[in-house]
């Protein structure tokens, strides 16, 4: 019987748990902390699938292509849209609660960058909470094994292969064995001084199998939410609320962002909060607003406290009546488009070893996330890598020939950076205001230059991790230099990666520094190399 080892207890990592289980494998799943602690959990907007006839698959690998910037891959995008309603249909069975419409069918809301009404919610705006629980239920009547606060230390291999992963468990640290292990451990949010992620999103997943060795791509690609509330709260302010109706205006009352798109509040989010970023500089740093006091007419109160209880608690319990009053915003680092490198049934480029979901880099989302795909990406290709990790089937890996595009030579381009810069002491609060600055919602030489060597010189000293804390610390170091290595050889602009000094403030579809695919990589262009080099002189 094949072992699997499954980390992380998101969408993607309890549906990947609950596809290997009834494949025939004995199946472990492991979380850092309690089950529901996943992104998925807070998630509000809802989850994007072609399930009304008025809709198609073509439309919807239309959009996620056209939100990823050109840098997309559409075998990726077409099996997301052409399996997502099979996915849809298996959480109802499992027990998520969609909204639905006074006459019993499924409601429908439109956020940005779609052409068509697809996004499903439940409770209005917990729909990943709805989600979460019901997979939670199902999981626990499954016969999936399951450990809590179980830490991911490290990958374990053998002979170039996966075989199981180091855990420490309650201060303790032992080798799990497996037949296949499958990373399903988020984002890397909490790289940043402003984040909407939960406190476990510290790229613990994406850390383990740049140490093993595994290719990574697109790091440089990290989604900045444009709307989430102004202050130490970082609340998100999902986008269905401007699918409602919602504006977002500077401190003089004026619709600005006309001005970035024609498409305005429904613009991409990575359009939507440069505008915001810029025009706050413009203001002195004050916040934009967000303005919700029209929706719904004489019926607004009422109306965002059903459609958005959780929105609405939140803002309420912050002070602000949202329903006669704007509210301040603000952009966030909110998803992470790059990661482990697969191919579309969660292979990397380490036999044993799958990802799926946020940690993991299919190419869906190219340059930019369309909206309320990423629930989505971790359903389906969560069920693709569980099934493909209880057969530990492997193709053959290919090895093409590397290609440097024109403009792109050099690793870090930082090579002026230098080795005597004033750095601070090492902090988690200390990297995350570095990468807020310095490779944030628009990035430069300087700025990556900089954060550069203040990152070599923090990976040079010596420390040494006891805790979960501790080794949480070291993955956001370790993740933090390989975005920065590849933002500063990506030196155009192009979807969620803006550069200030690119000339042109766009860029051509082109791929940054070419390695090894994933086999059976969903894509035939070439990809940001694993960034494995900037580790070496760290470990």
């Amino acid at each position: 019987m094949t072992h699997v080892v499954v980390v992380g207890s998101g969408i993607a990592g309890i549906t990947a748990a609950l596809h290997a289980d009834a494949a025939g494998a004995a199946v472990t799943l492991v979380t850092k902390g309690a089950l529901q602690d996943a992104n998925t959990t807070v998630a509000q907007g809802g989850i994007a699938a072609v399930v009304f006839p008025e809709d198609s698959v073509k439309a919807h690998i239309r959009d996620t292509l056209a939100a990823g910037a050109g840098l997309g891959a559409p075998a990726a995008a077409r099996v997301l849209a052409d399996e997502g309603a099979a996915r849809i249909d298996e959480l109802i069975e499992a027990g998520v609660a969609f909204d639905r419409t006074a006459g019993g069918d499924l409601a429908r809301g439109l956020e940005a960058a779609h052409s068509f009404p697809r996004v499903l919610h439940a409770g209005g705006d917990a729909t990943g909470r709805a989600i979460e629980e019901a997979l939670v239920a199902r999981l626990r009547a499954s016969g999936v094994r399951v450990l809590e606060h179980a830490f991911l230390i490290d990958l374990v291999t053998a002979d170039g292969r996966a075989t199981g992963v180091d855990l420490m468990i309650a201060g303790c640290r032992g080798i799990l064995p497996a037949d296949a292990v499958v990373l399903a451990t988020g984002g890397a949010g909490r790289l940043y001084a402003h984040t909407t992620n939960p406190a476990v999103a510290t790229g613990d997943g994406i850390a383990a199998a740049l140490r093993a060795g595994a290719e990574v791509a697109d790091l440089e690609f990290v989604q900045f939410h444009p709307t989430v509330l102004a202050g130490p709260a970082c609340f998100l302010v999902s986008e269905a609320v401007r699918g409602e109706g919602a504006t977002i205006v500077d401190a003089a009352g004026r619709r600005f962002l006309f001005d970035a798109h024609p498409d305005g509040e429904l613009a991409p989010r990575d359009v939507v909060a440069r505008a915001i970023a810029r025009r706050m500089r413009e203001q002195d740093g004050r916040p934009v607003l967000l303005d919700a006091t029209s929706v719904r007419g004489a019926d607004t109160a009422a109306f965002l406290a059903a459609r958005f209880p959780t929105i609405d608690a939140a803002v309420r319990a912050h002070g602000w009546d949202w329903a006669h009053s704007p509210i301040p915003i603000t952009p966030a680092a909110h998803y992470l488009m790059g990661g482990v490198v697969t191919d579309l049934d969660g292979r990397t480029s380490i036999p044993g070893l799958f990802a799926a979901g946020e940690c993991a880099r299919t190419g869906v989302h190219g340059a930019n996330r369309l909206a309320s795909n990423s629930l989505l990406e971790g359903a389906v290709f969560g069920a693709r890598a569980g099934a493909a990790a209880a057969s530990t089937g492997w193709p053959t890996v290919r090895e093409p020939a590397a290609v440097v595009p024109s403009g792109a030579s050099g690793a870090s381009g930082a090579s002026g950076a230098s080795a005597d810069i004033a750095a601070p002491p090492f902090s988690r609060a200390a990297l995350q205001e570095l990468m807020w600055r310095g490779a944030g919602v628009e990035r430069d030489a300087p700025g990556l230059a900089h954060a550069t060597a203040v990152l070599s010189r923090w990976a040079a000293a010596v420390r040494n991790p006891r805790t979960p804390a501790d080794f949480e610390h070291e993955n956001l170091l370790t993740v933090a230099r390989a975005v920065v290595a590849a933002a500063s050889v990506r030196r155009t602009s192009v979807g969620a990666h803006f550069r200030r000094d690119d000339p042109a403030c766009r860029t051509p579809v082109i791929r940054s520094v070419a390695t090894r695919h994933a086999p059976d990589s969903p894509e035939s262009g070439t990809h940001v190399r694993s960034s494995a080099h900037v580790l070496q002189e760290a470990r």
